[in-house]
């Protein structure tokens, strides 16, 4: 049985599968009805208006209804649609046992415990017969799958058989049959209530049971009825026209069986009982043939899915649905061949032609028991034979010749007795050799074609319980302990190993270079031939199986989605799936399979998506332009995938949308684009961030546009100040004379250096002083002396004296360059044809080119401003002059000009001589599609990532994720967390920052490591170490210090500090690799010793357990300063607990170590009290007899001899519970990770 779902709740009583969904109803016995998913697992929806126990549950066929019958005698139909019951049927007088929908008419079977059958009409909702006969409860009610026929089971021993062939008439009459017919159907009369009426006769009465019979269930296409009863029997019957009969009894329940049903596809009968078993019987040759028993739980009901191979249970905690055998079908692809077993027989198939033949039949032991389909399949081109595995009684395999014309294989008999054997696996290894698993010795066995064992392996694995194909002849793939291993047989050697727990199934490419390892949720990818960078998808559904095309792209299946993966990690959807299938090859638009009858199909895919995200990741930018011409890609999803895959400017090419247009433009720094966008947008925001995105990129005069349009006054000043525009800078002068702000104008005559302009404009705002200020220090006498008049003499004397020397004027721009120089460079794939485009769409008239970078010029250049007026460039009519009479500030022909514009303000017809493309810069001279690009020089650093070998050195170069994988598989690291500052730290401890020129930023310089040594060309220079042995022999005397001094928490955190950065040590010579090492011994022991006396203060409460961690405390490799203060500690302890015996060899054991005179004293004066009564009072986990290491996850001692796991970076060693936890010790890696440890140097690595 294969356990599919399962749920813990009260008892279950009724069971229902929906026909077409992944849905099942139970019924429970504390009156909530309950509607779950049994393929994701998860609870639905919940129906709880019954009163007591809900024993009936169905699914309506086609409808979204399904009706339930309780122990309230009420019947309700519900719509799981709108989740709320649509009418109540009432008629019934005692508890309802079973409900049923009829497969084609609108009607209810009900039973119930007051003897009675009732059938309604769920349409009308009335009860259109009442089945009277049974004298003791009726358990049970159904309709037969075609016929118009109901089966009940009662407890007065007899099974019947109703004929209602008469209410079908009845209910397909002409609809004028007259008043008679339509009364009869609306009120039936009393005494057919009371005593049946003639629309449903009993046709058969099936008596044999000894007891109540409980159940009773027709077969789906023959003429069959199965019963199960309190006589712990289950009895067959068959029935023609004219009679019913038993056919046989099927024994072997010890209790009462509760439920009985026939196999939807399969001749088989399954029964449940009391007695907390589930049976399976062949219905040929009724027998039991398979057995399942729960511990504590009683089984009440069984529901059989109607065109799945599903199974349901429910008994006194909840249910289970279940599958009695596998679906999957074994097979093997050669060469356009298809091998696969089907119907006992293996079968060729050929995929371009279709031509499907068998080959031979399966050989089967007749006694044999159920359930023996063949697991796995496994081709031999050749010797033209096949290898067929199953798991029954442990796993054995058959070894069959197939015949060389597969005519020769018609009869299903020819050929000659395969061979057997016994194996947990089989695959071949050689043309003439395969190999098979011995689980139970942990071997490989490889055998020739006669089955006789030629070598004996054994496993690299501890617990070897997979073998599979490997991608090369002579290697084989072993799973174990959470891991494959890739195996050459030959050489007897790993070839790679790789962590991927619960593997199921393996697909390798048809060139070896690529391999799938599947587990239940979960698509792992890696290289073939050494399972190196390997990359998981995670799946919610179960994932079935999966097939190559090519060695780029994996196609695989789950329970109902066809999907794809890529080798960088990068997936999606194929298309939906009806029913699961098992994937056999993928060529294009092309996916072979078999369904679950072992069937082969051909499924047509689209791929334009996984073409396109190979063609990008190629960079074949051609293929990419096709895909998007050709309309096949769409939507937000590859918009989403471009930008994270650092493609915008791709992107561009799918979006029309404006909005998305411009922030697609603007992340890929494409300005030109960023302002058609913005000009069709035309809202303040999106102006705003075009200015502030084109300063960036250093386009002022794009800049310029996009402040004029927001009316940015204060950036427009600024940016004119930068570029030198002090004509423009003028006219802002102007700008804010007219629209009255002061504030501004002064900022523009400061910019200037117009100390007149200055002094007006601080004598208007009623600053005189200030005013006579700035004109004295400009060197303006007349304005001066006149501003001076108005002062107090005293104050002006101050004045004098505070003024200082004459201002200077601010210095003119030298680089008067509207936008930045650019370095000549070639433009992209994308950015040529977006130019290529502008043109055709400028030869054409078209208006749709505003998306390209020459339209964006255009428009710039079209847009030129008069600074001198307030006009339609900033913004429409809005009015921004302080004064209606804007006139009055120009001269004759200002005013004309103004007369003659769109508005008052600042024309537009004055020209502020903009360049006339704001694209300018040294790449826009060409004007062809193509530049040529001088090569910068590479900074020294760029070569650091590359030349760098050992983890410090990736992490002071900046490579920290190069750093964090070869840590990870040198000493296991998985938390990263305490290393984050010392990794930034080493990269900032590689840089130098040298001050440039006045207003330029400084030069960043790479510390070297080795700079000016003999023999330390450029080329073997590597950036400079980003920890010191030195520092950290000095941060370990620190800590001795504070051990000493009993500060244990700050020792705790200088040794944990040590354990942080000995990953990231350079040492240059192999002495200075043991000191590393040996450093890294001494900061693990200090790390165990000093959390050892830490729990044992938490635990001063618990005398026995304080003592205990004190004993262990003595046994840590200390100094023998710090030993002996242990041990003296621990003597005291021990004293105090009466443990005299043990504390006798503390005692001892100080005065070996030579201590001073008074704690030598002390440890006589106990070593002779504890020999006066050398016993222990206490029981204690410690024997100082035998070594032991101590764990310090559960702090207790793991003797010599025992079982243990060990920390991959620091070794120290912990319980087996332990594995899989986070070490303790400096708290970087997990315990029981496999690594290849420490490497500090490069003469490590030669």
């Amino acid at each position: 049985m294969l356990t599919k779902f399962e749920t813990k709740s009260n008892r279950v009583k009724g069971l229902s599968f929906h026909p077409k969904r992944p849905w099942i109803l139970a019924s429970l016995h504390s009156g909530v009805v309950q509607l779950w998913d049994y393929r994701m697992g998860t609870l639905i929806d919940r129906f709880d208006e019954h009163e007591g126990p809900v024993r009936g549950i169905h699914f309506h066929p086609t409808q979204p209804l399904f009706v339930s019958g309780g122990d309230d005698y009420k019947i309700k139909v519900w719509n799981y649609k709108t989740r709320r019951c649509l009418f109540t049927l009432l008629g019934h007088l005692d508890y309802i046992r079973t409900v049923q929908f009829h497969h084609e008419s609108p009607w209810i079977v009900s039973a119930s415990d007051d003897q009675t059958l009732r059938l309604w009409n769920w349409q009308s909702r009335t009860c259109i017969a009442v089945l009277t006969g049974h004298n003791h409860y009726v358990m049970c009610a159904q309709f037969h799958p075609r016929d118009d026929l109901v089966a009940s089971a009662s407890l007065d021993q007899t099974v019947r058989v109703w004929d209602v062939s008469a209410l079908r008439k009845k209910g397909a009459a002409p609809g004028g049959a007259g008043p008679p017919s339509d009364d009869s159907m609306r009120l039936p009369p009393i005494n057919s209530d009371l005593f049946g009426g003639s629309d449903a006769v009993v046709k058969y009465v099936l008596e044999g049971h000894d007891r109540g019979v409980n159940w009773a269930a027709f077969h789906p296409t023959l003429p069959l009825v199965v019963s199960g009863a309190d006589d712990r029997q289950i009895k067959l019957w068959r029935m023609n026209e004219s009679k019913a009969w038993e056919v046989d009894t099927l024994r072997g329940h010890v209790n009462n069986v509760s439920s009985v049903i026939f196999h939807a596809k399969q001749d088989l009968i399954i029964s449940d009982s009391e007695d907390k078993s589930l049976r399976v019987w062949d219905l040929s040759k009724r027998v039991g043939v398979q057995t399942f028993r729960r511990e504590h739980d009683r089984f009440w009901i069984l529901a059989g899915h109607p065109s799945i191979n599903l199974l349901a249970a429910g008994h006194d905690s909840g249910m289970i649905v279940f599958k009695l055998e596998r679906e999957r079908p074994a097979y093997a692809l050669h060469a356009g061949t298809l091998y696969y077993v089907k119907d006992r027989y293996v079968r060729s198939h050929e995929l371009a032609s279709g031509r499907d033949v068998p080959l031979c039949a399966l050989r089967r032991n007749p006694a044999a028991a159920y359930n023996q389909g063949a697991r796995a399949l496994a081709y031999n081109p050749a010797e033209h034979s096949v290898l067929v595995w199953s798991d029954v009684d442990g796993g054995g395999y058959e070894l069959y010749a197939l015949p060389r014309e597969p005519a020769a294989g018609k009869d299903g008999g020819a050929g000659a007795e395969p061979r057997r054997g016994a194996a947990a696996a089989a695959v071949w290894v050689g043309r003439n050799r395969f190999a098979t698993l011995d689980r139970g010795a942990n071997a490989l066995l490889v055998r020739d074609l006669a089955g006789e064992v030629t070598k004996r392996l054994a496993s690299p694995l501890a617990a070897t319980d997979g073998l599979f194909p490997g991608g090369a002849p002579g290697q084989v793939l072993l799973r174990g302990d959470d891991r494959v291993a890739l195996f050459d047989v030959a050489r007897r050697a790993v070839v790679a190993e790789l962590a991927a727990p619960g593997v199921r199934y393996v697909a390798w490419s048809d060139d070896g270079t690529r391999v799938a390892l599947l587990a239940k949720h979960c698509v792992t990818l890696a290289g073939g031939r050494d399972l190196a960078d390997p990359a998981s998808v995670h799946e919610t559904l179960r994932v079935k199986s999966a097939a190559w095309d090519g060695s780029r792209v994996l196609v695989y299946s789950t329970l109902n989605h066809l999907k794809y993966a890529l080798p960088g990690g990068d997936g999606g959807t194929l298309r939906t799936l009806p029913d699961p299938v098992y994937l056999v090859r993928a060529e294009g638009g092309a996916v072979h399979c078999l369904d679950r009858e072992a069937r082969p199909r051909a499924l047509r895919v689209d791929t334009s998506e996984v073409e396109f995200k190979l063609a990008l990741a190629a960079r074949r930018y051609d293929a990419v332009l096709a895909l998007i011409r050709r309309g096949a890609l769409a939507g937000q999803a590859i918009i989403a995938y471009l930008q994270e895959k650092g493609y915008p400017e791709v992107a561009l090419h799918f979006v029309r949308d404006e909005r998305i247009r411009f922030g697609l433009a603007v992340e890929c720094g494409n300005v030109e684009v960023a302002l058609a966008s913005a000009q069709a947008l035309d809202d303040r925001d999106t102006w705003y961030r075009l200015g502030v995105e084109a300063l960036r990129a250093g386009n002022a005069a794009i800049a310029e546009f996009a402040y004029q349009k927001t009316h940015s006054y204060d950036r427009l000043a600024f940016l004119y100040l930068v570029t030198g525009a002090a004509d423009k800078l003028a006219k802002m002068a102007k700008i804010a004379e007219r629209r009255g702000d002061a504030r501004a104008r002064l900022q523009a005559a400061l910019y200037l250096g117009d100390a007149g302009e200055q002094a007006r404009v601080l004598e208007a705002g009623g600053q005189p002083a200030l005013a006579y200020l700035a004109a004295a220090r400009a060197g303006l006498g007349a304005e001066a002396e006149r501003l001076s008049e108005a002062l107090d003499p005293e104050l002006r004397r101050a004045l004098d004296a505070a003024r200082g020397g004459d201002l200077p004027a601010p210095p003119p721009v030298l680089l008067r360059e509207a936008n930045w120089p650019l370095l000549t460079v070639s433009k992209g794939f994308f950015e040529t044809l977006a130019t290529k485009d502008a043109g055709r769409d400028r030869e054409r008239g078209l208006d749709g080119g505003a998306g390209v970078a020459a339209d964006a010029a255009a428009v710039v250049a079209d847009a030129a401003l008069d600074m001198e007026g307030v006009g339609d460039a900033w913004g429409d009519d809005d009015q921004l002059l302080a004064s209606g009479d804007e006139g009055a500030v120009y001269d004759d022909g200002e005013a004309a000009a103004g007369s003659g514009g769109e508005g008052g303000g600042w024309d537009l017809d004055d020209d502020l001589d903009l360049p006339s493309s704001p694209t300018g810069g040294a790449g826009a001279a060409g004007g062809a599609a193509a530049f040529a690009a001088p090569a910068p020089g590479p900074l020294p650093e760029h070569g650091w990532q590359a030349r760098a070998a050992l983890a410090g050195e990736h992490f002071a170069a900046g490579g920290f994720e190069a750093g964090a994988r070869l840590l990870r598989a040198q000493l296991g690291v998985v938390e990263l967390g305490p290393l984050r500052a010392l990794a930034l730290d080493a990269a900032a401890a590689a840089h130098a920052f040298v001050p440039g020129l006045a207003g330029t930023p400084a030069l960043g310089v790479g510390l070297e490591a080795g700079w000016g040594e003999e023999g330390g060309g450029a080329a073997a220079r590597l950036p400079a170490p980003p920890a010191t042995l030195a520092r950290l022999e000095e941060a370990l005397r620190r800590a001795y210090r504070a051990v000493t001094e009993g500060k244990f928490s700050d020792a705790l955190r200088l040794i944990d500090g040590i354990l942080h950065a000995v990953p990231l040590v350079v040492v240059d010579s192999r002495k200075g690799v043991d000191e590393v090492r040996e450093l890294l011994g001494i900061a693990r022991d200090y790390n165990i010793a000093v959390r050892c006396e830490l729990k044992r203060r938490e635990a001063r409460d618990d005398p026995r357990r304080a003592a205990e961690l004190a004993a262990y405390f003595t046994h840590c490799a200390l100094q023998r300063v710090h030993l002996a203060l242990s041990l003296r500690s621990a003597m005291s302890a021990f004293f105090k607990l009466k443990n005299y015996a043990t504390c006798a060899t503390f005692a001892r054991r100080l005065l070996d170590l030579q201590p001073d005179e008074k704690m030598a004293t002390q440890a006589r004066q106990v070593l002779a009290a504890c020999e006066k009564s050398p016993t222990d009072a206490v029981q204690l986990e410690y024997d100082p007899r035998n070594p032991f290491d101590l764990c310090s996850v559960t702090w207790t001692p793991i003797y010599r001899g025992h079982k243990f796991v060990e920390d991959p970076y620091t070794k120290a060693r912990f319980q087996p519970q332990a594995e899989g936890q986070l070490s303790p010790v400096g708290g970087l890696s997990r315990i029981g990770l496999e690594a290849s440890g420490l490497v500090c140097s490069h003469t490590q690595l030669r």
